[in-house]
């Protein structure tokens, strides 16, 4: 009965049926927004720290907590920057996911424009590692237990 309803009135009312069909697909397109993600496959809560060029310079942002089997947006809408670093620890020590590009850091929320002088200037100093996004729109990287393989696993998609 029900069927039968939404056939007369998707016939009787064509325009309410698009619009209805539209909702959804724009729906389903905000889903798919760009975005840089960072998913945590551990079991323990991990701290996150972001660097990148701007156009007044280098800055580095953090800390996002990502609980265990969780992700967080960083940087939301399509990425304006082909190349991110990214810092993270485990929140019990357990473990470190960094690089070889240096960075400053802050013990607590942060946004420092520079990567130079870090001690001088009261900061810490940490490794970060580089994902270059070619001309991906979205990005996500996924943090794992797992020694991390040469080409850590991440995701890209170019939305036009």
């Amino acid at each position: 009965m029900c069927a039968e309803r939404f056939r007369r009135m998707r016939s009787k009312h064509p325009l309410v049926f698009l619009s209805i069909f539209a909702m959804g697909m724009l729906f389903m397109a905000a889903e798919a927004r760009a975005d840089f993600r960072v998913c945590n496959s551990t079991q323990n809560l991990v701290g996150v720290a972001i660097g990148y060029r701007a156009k007044t310079g280098w800055v580095t942002e953090g800390w996002w907590h990502i609980n265990g089997s969780s992700c967080k947006t960083l940087i939301e809408g399509p990425l304006s920057q082909r190349y991110y670093y990214l810092y993270a620890e485990d929140a019990e020590g357990g473990g470190r996911w960094d690089g070889p590009v240096n960075m400053c850091v802050a013990e607590k929320e942060f946004k420092i424009a520079g990567v130079n002088d870090c001690f001088a200037r009261g900061f810490q100093r940490a490794g970060f590692q580089e994902y270059d996004t070619g001309e991906q729109s979205s990005w996500m990287v996924q943090l794992t237990d797992e020694a991390p393989p040469e080409n850590p696993t991440v995701t890209g998609t170019n939305n036009p």
